[in-house]
């Protein structure tokens, strides 16, 4: 009985230890890092993003440039992305932001389903949200695992993780350049 006993508990530690392998960064992992990002201040007037979308496999499956502009009264704010992708399409997505304080944001768009959650720390926000994504006829909603890391004060990276039932589909990769 006792072997038994000793292969349970071994079994039961390597299943914890790959678990907790598992977990991802927080923002919190950022918070000594400099420069601050302080969203009102870097999304404040016109800035260009130039991205990528990665398919599951790597594969670079569509290339665009965000022409935006943020705007801000007080707490709350609006960013209006113009999109132009590799193959001449065009999109418009306007992000209603709101600083809820202490790093806590929230955000909603019309092509968001329900309300966008983020969280800052340091140079870091994560941003969780799922997106209404249209493919062929019909629309398809993901989940959006979103990391922005501000570089300095011209230059955000933002890396979004996109899933549907909790299978990744592809990545976003994004380089933001403020004038």
């Amino acid at each position: 009985m006792k072997p038994r006993l000793a292969l349970l508990a071994a079994a039961t530690l390597a299943v914890t230890l790959a678990l907790s392998g598992c977990a991802g960064p927080t923002p919190a992992d950022y918070a000594a890092e400099r420069p601050v990002l302080d969203l009102k201040t870097y999304f404040n007037g016109p800035l260009v993003a130039h991205g990528l979308f990665t398919d599951r496999s790597g594969k670079v499956a569509r290339r665009f440039t965000v022409q935006m502009t943020g705007t801000w009264q007080g707490n709350q704010g609006t960013l209006d992305e113009r999109f132009t992708y590799s193959d001449g399409k065009t999109e418009r997505r306007v992000w209603r932001l709101t600083d809820l304080g202490n790093g806590r944001w929230s955000g909603r768009a019309d092509d968001v389903l329900g309300e966008a959650v983020g969280l800052a720390s340091g140079n870091a926000l994560n941003w969780r949200y799922t997106l209404k994504l249209p493919v062929d006829d019909k629309v398809v909603e993901v989940q959006f695992d979103d990391w922005m890391y501000l570089m300095d004060d011209k230059v955000m990276l933002n890396k979004a993780v996109m899933s549907k039932f909790g299978f990744r589909l592809g990545e976003v990769t994004l380089s933001f350049y403020k004038n």
